[in-house]
């Protein structure tokens, strides 16, 4: 089979125009998903907008998909024939990482890309290999750190932490999480999930209901304080109703949320904040648990409200407030939305994407450009234990 089936990144470039190669094996851009596929997605489609050339690489994981195809968003996404053509667990992956190592290498044998954006540990892995022999600098998203136990897992990671460029993490909480391992703090930048703010956006239709008040739950609530907290406003509040917006198609979710009053985002963990900031863009006030990225997304008594983990007495009374308050309400979500076009547009995160490719283009090689503390070791972790 040949391994001329990828696109290839164009030979002219405009004044600035950066040729990207994003590699996501386990998580393409094209599915309508949430995670770590959702923020691959929204940093492209930042990217081609702001006139860079990109291809993403992502597993062959379907037997009826094409090769190569284009996104709909300016840029193309390359099906990698690594392995066979279904999902597969990180322990049957492993076994075909050289394959997709070889397709990328052959791939930029002509010309290689400016930079080289990898999200996860197999596609660090396969980067860092890919890219050596071409000295182009690999910027690195881990998307969460040994959390598999997996020897090999955690070996790729440390290698990653020594080779890699430049690490990326969706939020302070991880880059606080990746120091406390042992990766160089001055070579961790925060380049947050983004949210597409010319879909989901305050005007428009909004979805019909009976007149009463809509509190609408945005990703995962916690099972156990979090439901129980919202269960209790909606038993104990008149005339308040309650709709679960990850339950719509993302076409028609815009119009669920515009219908709410509030939305209610109280996970027990969250890496990317992407269902919240899909609420604010739609100019809804939040009120959300602080952890992960929600810490970073949502500004206590400005764009909504944060509630300490487990504190479901909290939630519940936070949510009564607000309720209860219009006024609040209305300056809560003209803030939230503020607050998603100057740090979490697609706009915004290609610049701050752009900036981290540029420092790294522009210093030593990669090989040499980081290495991380004596503390990551080969086992991925800082003589401690990882889960």
């Amino acid at each position: 089979m040949s391994r001329q089936l990828g696109v290839e990144l164009k030979t002219e470039d405009a004044a600035g125009r950066m040729r990207i190669a994003m590699v996501s094996v386990q998580a393409g851009p094209l599915a309508e998903s949430a995670g770590q596929a959702a923020h691959v997605a929204e940093l492209c489609a930042g990217l081609s907008a702001s006139g860079h050339e990109l291809v993403v690489y992502t597993r062959r994981d379907d037997s009826t998909s094409p090769a190569a195809l284009s996104s709909g968003h300016g840029y193309d996404v390359v099906d990698v024939p690594a392995g066979p053509a279904r999902t597969l667990a990180e322990n049957e992956l492993v076994n075909h990482l050289g394959d997709f190592t070889e397709f990328l290498a052959e791939q930029w044998q002509a010309r290689p890309p400016d930079v080289v954006h990898s999200h996860h540990w197999a596609s660090g892995l396969v980067s860092v290999i890919g890219t050596h022999r071409f000295q182009v600098p690999v910027v690195h998203s881990y998307h969460g750190f040994g959390e598999s136990g997996m020897k090999q897992r955690s070996d790729a990671e440390a290698l990653i932490a020594r080779r890699a460029a430049w690490i990326t993490a969706t939020s302070s909480a991880e880059a606080a999480e990746l120091s406390q391992l042992g990766v160089r703090r001055n070579r961790i930048s925060v380049v947050p999930s983004g949210v597409n703010s010319d879909f989901f956006t305050p005007d428009g239709p909004a979805a019909v209901h009976d007149g009463r008040m809509r509190i609408a739950v945005t990703g995962d609530l916690d099972s156990g304080t979090g439901s129980s907290a919202v269960d209790a406003v909606v038993s104990t509040v008149d005339h308040v109703e309650l709709v679960d917006a990850n339950a719509v198609p993302r076409t028609d979710r815009p119009a669920v949320l515009r219908s709410a009053d509030v939305a209610v985002c109280a996970p027990a963990a969250d890496r990317y904040g992407s269902a919240a900031l899909e609420a604010m863009a739609c100019g809804v006030p939040v009120v959300a648990t602080a952890v992960g990225a929600l810490s970073d997304i949502v500004l206590p008594d400005v764009t909504g409200l944060l509630i300490g983990p487990q504190d479901g007495r909290r939630l519940a009374q936070s949510l009564k407030a607000l309720l209860a308050d219009e006024t609040r309400r209305e300056q809560f979500g003209i803030a939230a939305r503020d607050r998603v076009l100057g740090r979490y547009s697609r706009s915004q995160l290609a610049k701050e994407a752009m900036a981290v490719y540029e420092r790294v283009t522009l210093a030593e090689p990669p090989a040499q450009a980081h290495r991380s503390r004596g503390p990551v070791t080969a086992a991925g972790h800082s003589g401690r234990t990882r889960p």
